[in-house]
């Protein structure tokens, strides 16, 4: 019997092999970019790639959304007139600028994506162009809100930021109480000097029956221009905060609360605005009224305290007979408060009460509203 016995050797894969003939691990292109927003007139993208060589020559374009006819749809196909060379350094680094023309970036939204295309390496990166300015909601004491009817201010902080550098201009701001009325400049518009722009907004500027204003902020730089526009409903005004709490008889440091963090205290503590009796009757804190405070009670609706109408508990408040205890049992738990903390109008506290359990001669857990002016909320915790 004749056997045939065949020798084979694999076959290799054409790999990149350094001068001593080892297999070179190749590593992944890198890109980064200035990018591009609407008060800038180019941008940049650099790439990293490890894998080509120095003096290696690269070629770059741009890919946009077109019209692709026998495709019948929208495909990323290459830019004309956005073909270019690049050389790789010896870095391996290599790099390259778009005007917004050459890139056809008109507006917010628009994109390219940038490839570089070489013998033995590639990247790419999209650029889209941004809007340059952005803003928060109204804030008060650095907290956003919902703006009320009411004469106090709040303010939008607005940062128009250019991916070319610091922007130097100045910011018109604008305001129409209505989709149909006339655009108007706010107080103090054109707004300069230190970031954020800080903008006004106050419940007053809504007219009786009005409850929608808009908002336009336009930025700026040589001839482009970049504008964003936000819509602000304004509500009835109302307690800003919600908190639970328990204050108990058999805890040293647990019979008192200081409403305005929310922290536990001692009866007697100097903070202690609410604080509870030995008949388990909520109260001020000993020491506190004493220092001249004093908090008084109404009581009120589940309704009033799911409503959260700071004028209508104020007017309901004043209406009634204010009382220095509170019973945590009687009616329907819920009290109406007006708390006195200093002789500053801004130290007067009105708020809610709401009791959620009992336990009989030992604890009361409520949860309370408080904060009833935009002055409260650089306080209250």
């Amino acid at each position: 019997m004749l056997i045939l016995i065949v020798s084979c050797q694999e076959e290799l894969l054409d790999i990149p092999r350094d001068e001593n003939g080892n297999a070179i691990l190749t590593e992944v292109s890198t890109t980064t970019t200035t990018g591009i927003s609407t008060l800038d007139d180019e941008f940049t993208v650099n790439a990293t790639v490890p894998n080509a060589k120095a003096g290696d020559v690269m070629t770059v374009e741009c890919l946009q959304l077109q019209y692709y006819a026998e495709g019948g749809n929208d495909q990323l196909l290459p830019l004309a007139g956005t073909q270019k060379t690049v050389t790789v350094s010896n870095d391996k680094k290599v790099s390259v600028t778009y005007t917004r023309a050459q890139a056809n970036l008109t507006k917010p939204g628009d994109y390219v994506t940038v490839t570089f295309a070489g013998d033995t390496d590639h990247a790419k990166q999209k650029v889209e162009m941004v809007y340059a300015s952005k803003t928060t909601k109204p804030k008060v004491a650095g907290i956003e809100i919902d703006v009320a009817r009411n004469e106090e201010t709040a303010y939008f902080n607005i940062t128009v930021a250019p991916k070319s550098g610091v922007y130097a201009g100045t910011l018109v701001a604008k305001r129409k109480n209505g989709k149909n009325d006339a655009w108007v400049d706010i107080t103090g518009s054109p707004f300069s000097g230190t970031q954020p722009f800080l903008v006004p907004i106050a419940g007053t500027d809504f007219a009786a029956g009005k409850d929608t204003m808009y908002y336009s902020f336009k930025a700026q730089q040589g001839s482009y221009v970049d504008e964003i526009q936000t819509t602000i409903i304004v509500r009835d005004p109302y307690f800003f905060l919600k908190k639970t709490a328990t204050v108990t008889l058999t805890g040293a440091t647990t019979s008192g609360r200081n409403l305005l963090i929310n922290a536990a205290v001692a009866e007697d503590n100097a903070n202690a605005i609410l604080a509870l009796s030995a008949e388990l009757q909520l109260k001020g804190g000993s020491a506190w009224l004493n220092a001249g405070n004093t908090i008084m009670f109404v009581p009120t609706t589940l309704a009033m305290y799911a409503a959260n109408n700071s004028n209508d508990a104020i007017a309901a408040f004043e209406a009634g007979t204010p009382t220095a205890t509170a019973d945590p049992i009687a009616g329907e738990g819920v009290y109406i408060y007006k708390a006195v903390n200093g002789p500053n109008p801004q130290d007067v506290y009105y708020g809610m009460i709401k009791v959620t359990s009992v336990v009989p001669g030992v604890s009361v857990t409520f949860e309370y509203r408080i904060g009833n002016m935009y002055a409260h909320l650089a306080v209250v915790k």
